[in-house]
């Protein structure tokens, strides 16, 4: 029994593989690919290359694809599968969305830390030690410039007084 199951999850983990691998090529060459599962569409969107998603547009359309089949078919004409059409809210979401709305801009506790919406927090040591020793170099050599025009200015005027 137990290899019966392993082979059914083996045969549908293939088959959305395979589908995934469609809907990529579909998307490359630009075609319809509507009609695909959840799972095939997440499987694309992992398979995607970074190149793919930076420079491409196959992103998007698989998204879109994705969310015109949450919401089965509805908003979607035929000969444009990639209508936008909100998924419905889970019952945690649509908890969470009215607490928001019940509680405002009240802090939440995120573990022991209490998070103040629209505060940023910033520690200005993290700040300065998180930027690359290039950018220091280009500061240190911009003052060190600074410095020697600044001497050149008083050099001259130092000397322009000392002959009048």
């Amino acid at each position: 029994m137990a290899l019966v199951a392993l082979a059914m999850f083996v045969l549908a983990s293939t088959a959305t593989a395979n589908q995934a691998q469609t809907i990529l090529e579909k998307c490359g060459h630009g075609e319809s690919f509507s009609g695909y599962s959840q799972k095939a569409y997440r499987g694309a969107l992992k398979q995607m290359t970074t190149t793919g998603i930076e420079y491409g547009e196959c992103e998007e359309k698989i998204r879109k694809a994705e969310e015109a089949a949450v919401g089965g078919g509805t908003g979607a004409t035929a000969g444009t599968p990639y209508a936008n059409v909100a998924a419905p809210l889970t019952p945690a979401e649509k908890h969470a969305v009215q607490s928001a709305h019940r509680n405002g801009a009240t802090p939440v506790q995120v573990g022991s830390v209490p998070v103040r919406p629209g505060v940023v927090h910033a520690d200005i040591a993290s700040a300065v030690n998180t930027l690359p020793n290039s950018l220091f170099a280009m500061l240190a050599f911009m003052a060190v410039g600074a410095g020697l025009l600044a001497i050149g200015g008083v050099r001259r005027l130092v000397r322009s007084r000392r002959e009048s």
